[in-house]
């Protein structure tokens, strides 16, 4: 019932309302943005959504406040994350402000304020298929797996409670993810893996059954 009815709508009344209470602080982002990125503070990506009556993951665009500068070494190849993630950067990421743009994409419908963090789109094909059920419902703002673990999870934890999660929505599930994630951010918690400065790609895995997509 929750799933169903009454998630979507949750999640467009309470996204619009906190648009509108954050503008200000929209506009300061993105002004600071420009000057410490020198240029567009806006991270535009494509990600995997929840899939179609086709059995497809839908494409949407991500929008993020970017948190990367775009320095390149003599032979034009991007910078290391490390390094490219400036003192700037690091702020917003640490408290998650990079991530307020998403309430956009939740506006729209291409997100939730809960569900799985939408990945990048070519992970796809190198989900097993348990793990691809994380696409059976909308990416989420914030998730089970960013509200207990975050980047200290393994890929293999993260999808587990992806899953977890879709196999078990319910308001009660959703309420306890906001106010631990909230713990979580102020915390400043799980922020980064144990070998990168973001976390590191997934390369699939060697029980995963691939699909085609």
């Amino acid at each position: 019932m929750y799933a169903k009815y009454m998630k979507r709508p949750l999640d467009f009344v309470l996204s619009l309302m906190a648009i509108l209470v954050l503008s200000p602080g929209f506009l300061v982002l993105t002004i600071l943005g420009a000057i410490a990125m020198r240029g567009n503070p806006f991270f535009i990506q494509l990600r995997p959504g929840k899939k179609g009556k086709d059995g497809k993951e839908r494409i949407f665009k991500l929008i993020k406040f970017r948190t990367m500068d775009n320095r390149k070494d003599k032979e034009g190849n991007l910078l290391p994350d490390d390094i490219r993630l400036n003192k700037y950067g690091r702020i917003l990421r640490s408290t998650s402000l990079d991530e307020l743009p998403e309430l956009f994409n939740i506006l729209k419908g291409d997100m939730s304020l809960i569900g799985p963090r939408p990945l990048l789109v070519k992970y796809l094909v190198r989900y097993s298929e348990e793990q691809r059920k994380r696409h059976d419902v909308r990416p989420g703002l914030t998730g089970y797996a960013q509200a207990y673990g975050r980047n200290s999870l393994t890929w293999e934890e993260k999808f587990e409670k992806d899953v977890y999660y879709v196999n078990h929505i319910s308001l009660l599930l959703d309420m306890k993810i906001i106010f631990k994630t909230i713990f979580v951010v102020l915390k400043r918690e799980g922020i980064s893996s144990e070998v990168s400065a973001t976390m590191e790609e997934f390369m699939g895995n060697e029980s995963a059954v691939q699909v085609n997509v």
